[in-house]
């Protein structure tokens, strides 16, 4: 069975993402993507004229998967807090989140490349706006208490993607356990709420 030009895109953007969480950013060449899928080095380069627009374009894909699992957890029809505990749950280093090894190499090689700089800024920039959302909605409701949505969206963002790259890059620096002690903590310290509310 031939596949469509859209499906084989997305093919080989799926065994880029592999290869990369694989091999790393650096070490990942088009001849692995080719390889993994049984096709020739000159198919891959039809569809994606260099390595680099490659790889681009799998950080793209990858960002478009967490954020649509982001939307769908926070257009659920709860309260806001529930909305945003879950996905903060979701995304923390200790939840459901796929891929931090994936992202970590992309905010390294993102240093060097302005095209993956494009994408992480990018899905950075879209995630901290949902978030800002849901927290606004959320004083609006009158649920909890949260003078700068925006910093709070920033500062949680910052802890999560800290407790990841610790428990990613340095296995048993800090345990998942307390790692989600401490982002329960945060929430509730920038939501004026006591943590047992979290959950209540």
């Amino acid at each position: 069975m031939r596949l469509s030009v859209a499906e084989r895109r997305e093919e080989l953007l799926r065994a880029a993402v592999e290869q990369i969480e694989a091999r790393g950013v650096a070490a990942v060449r088009i001849a692995d993507v080719a390889s993994a899928l049984g096709v020739s080095n000159a198919l891959v380069l039809y569809h994606f004229s260099t390595k680099e627009k490659l790889v681009a374009a799998a950080f793209g894909y990858a960002a478009e998967d967490d954020l649509t699992q982001l939307r769908k957890l926070l257009g659920r029809r709860t309260t806001a807090l529930r909305r945003l505990r879950s996905a903060v749950r979701w995304y923390a280093p200790t939840g459901q989140a796929k891929g931090w090894r994936l992202w970590i190499e992309g905010w390294a090689a993102a240093l060097r490349e302005p095209a993956l700089r494009d994408v992480t800024r990018d899905l950075d920039r879209q995630w901290k706006a949902a978030i800002t959302e849901v927290l606004a909605e959320g004083v609006a409701a009158g649920e909890f208490r949260c003078p700068d949505p925006t910093g709070t969206a920033l500062r949680l963002t910052a802890l999560l993607d800290g407790l990841a790259v610790q428990l990613t890059s340095y296995p048993g620096s800090v345990s998942r356990a307390r790692a989600q002690e401490w982002v329960d903590e945060a929430l509730a310290r920038e939501l004026g709420l006591e943590r047992a509310e979290l959950t209540a």
